[in-house]
């Protein structure tokens, strides 16, 4: 009496849920029965098909079982060709492995192949490969629909966050369409998160920090550049078509401006610093630097009649003054006070001076044979250059080689020539007369806010603050400022004993908004 394994596979949710494996143990059994066998084990495989043959967890326990086993296991059974494999290849593998060198057979109860015969070879290849060749077709097939799914404007997988799949279904509860719609219960969230980053005031790490913390990183970048959140529908490419962008027939979560705005932030495009088209107005020189922090706006200004006749100016949110309306003295007031909490202390203030000179001092005897070294580093780095030219020419190197050999050394190159350019400046009497002026600049800051010509705090506050900042009507944030200053404000409230989180950047550093990270320093 022979001693059999059963293995039954599905290779897909839905013949697995049609109870193919039941079905198959069933067919095998019978066949068992009939011709004496004694099954000793049964296998049921509703691993992908995707994957390696012998990466599917069944057909590992079977291989490991008669491996051991070598001599206590006859034959292996399975219903078709199909269910064991569609790649020739891998049958042919199986076969030394297991008939060849184990002596343990393996067939079909339909269509089986007699090994002992010489035509075994071309009816394995013959079955394996027309299961190989459906296999494809089913794939196709799979793809081209869901092509034309994208390209008609309807979702052809799991609705992303913010939207629900939803069945239609008949009468009798048969679904007859599938469709997307707005899930309501997680949309407000997505719609925040876009209408967050787009006033570009906050990081959009910190952002995710602050109000949706339990989304992954890498999934809130994808959520930010998903183009269903806006209504379209990407089409990927294919071999022989290219990727094209369709409108989705489902309602969009944020408006198209949003979105884009939010894609110009991503990737650095937004313009940093303002573009005045009004003649500058000493009362109103925070416009446009600063923006309305419930729909991202830039401030503008104008003056109004009081109801004595005189004219009093106002800042206000452009969309409704039921944003933002100050008057302009009180909120220029307030910016001094607030730009003055930033002031560092002396003792900072003095090291950073006596930092900068003794640097200066100790290094100067020392530039001339740093430059010398540098000056030798370039010569060596243009050699190279040259060689890799040669190479290039004679057809040593290919051009995607050369590129990036070329590249890495005008990369070192650039870096070498900036870090010379840097010690010839290191004049002390042209370095000191500015470092005295940025000293005093920056430790008298709300004076200069206070009293100096608009056009100068405009320069001033480009230079300082390269993103715009908010304003809520009592307190200022904004997303980074100048790096040296940061590092010095920094320093200073450290020393003042100013609690930071570690892994907040400096982009929170100088809010006064509750929750965005530390306080200006007071006095």
């Amino acid at each position: 009496m022979k001693n059999v394994i059963l293995y039954c596979r599905v290779s897909s949710d839905e013949q697995k849920t049609n109870t193919s494996l039941e079905f198959q143990e069933k067919k095998l059994r019978h066949y068992c029965n009939e011709h004496g066998y004694n099954v000793i084990a049964c296998y049921h495989e509703d691993f992908s098909g995707k994957h390696h043959d012998f990466a599917r967890p069944e057909m590992k326990k079977i291989r490991d079982y008669c491996k051991k086993h070598k001599h206590e296991v006859d034959l292996i059974l399975f219903l078709r060709w199909d269910r064991f494999s569609r790649n020739p290849e891998f049958a042919y593998m199986f076969k030394r492995m297991f008939l060849d060198d184990w002596g343990i057979e393996f067939n079909a109860i339909e269509s089986p192949i007699d090994f002992g015969a010489t035509e075994w070879s071309s009816l394995l290849s013959s079955y394996c490969a027309a299961a190989h060749t459906e296999n494809n077709k089913i794939s196709r097939r799979t793809r081209d629909g869901v092509r034309e799914t994208l390209l008609s404007g309807r979702l052809a997988n799991k609705a992303p966050r913010g939207y629900k799949n939803v069945h239609i279904t008949d009468e009798n509860g048969k679904t007859i369409s599938k469709t997307v719609e707005i899930d309501e219960g997680k949309a407000s969230l997505i719609r925040t998160i876009f209408n967050e980053v787009a006033k570009g005031i906050e990081a959009p790490c910190a952002i995710r920090r602050r109000i949706a913390p339990d989304i992954p990183e890498s999934t809130f970048l994808d959520i930010l550049r998903n183009i269903f959140y806006k209504g379209k529908i990407r089409v990927p490419a294919t071999k022989t078509e290219p990727e094209v962008i369709v409108e989705g027939l489902h309602e969009p979560l944020v408006t198209e401006a949003v979105f884009d705005t939010v894609q110009d932030i991503l990737d650095g495009k937004r313009k940093k610093n303002p573009k005045l088209t009004k003649p500058i107005r000493s009362e109103f020189y925070l416009r446009k630097f600063l923006v309305c922090p419930h729909c991202g706006r830039a401030i503008t200004g104008a003056t109004s009649k009081g109801g004595s006749g005189g004219k009093y100016p106002y800042y206000f949110c452009p969309t409704t003054g039921k944003h933002i309306r100050i008057k302009a003295d009180a909120l220029n007031s307030a910016f001094v006070d607030y730009v003055g909490s930033l002031r560092p202390n002396q003792a900072i203030m003095q090291l950073y001076k006596e930092v900068l000179l003794d640097l200066r001092k100790d290094n100067a005897r020392d530039i001339r044979a740093m430059i010398d070294g540098i000056d030798k580093d370039i010569l060596e780095i243009n050699e190279r250059m040259d060689k890799i030219e040669d190479k290039y020419l004679d057809g040593e190197i290919d051009n995607d080689a050369y590129n990036r050999m070329i590249t890495r050394q005008k990369n070192q190159l650039n870096t070498l020539v900036s870090r010379r350019e840097l010690l010839e400046t290191s004049n002390r009497e042209k370095i000191e007369p500015q470092l005295k002026y940025s000293i005093n600049l920056i430790d008298n800051i709300d004076r200069f806010f206070q009293y100096a010509p608009a056009e100068a705090k405009i320069k001033a506050l480009s230079s300082i603050f390269p993103e715009k900042i908010e304003f809520d009507g009592n307190n200022f944030r904004t997303v980074s400022m100048n790096s040296v200053l940061s590092l010095i404000y920094q320093q200073t409230n450290e020393l003042r004993g100013l609690n930071k989180k570690s892994e907040e950047s400096f982009s929170t550093f100088p809010a006064s908004v509750p929750g965005a990270g530390v306080e200006p320093a007071q006095g």
